[in-house]
């Protein structure tokens, strides 16, 4: 591997750090308190998931509900 290829897998890897971390970020939030920072870094790709589709559903129901979010 030469070093071009190592500076692109590490910016690659520095990219999906700080979207796994925007992700767990907006994941506290929508949580508003429910789930930690801490509890969030813990959680495995799949309770990962299954919370966001969690949020996803309610917000759209919300939405469709017309009823306050913020």
């Amino acid at each position: 591997m030469g070093d071009s290829e190592i500076v692109s897998y590490l910016k690659d890897f520095d990219n999906a750090t700080k979207n796994l971390k925007l992700e767990l970020m907006k994941l506290c939030w929508h949580m508003r308190g429910g789930v930690s920072w801490q509890e969030s870094l813990n959680m495995s790709p799949d309770e990962r998931t299954i919370i966001a589709q969690l949020v996803k559903e309610n917000m759209d129901t919300t939405k469709k509900s017309g009823l306050p979010f913020f």
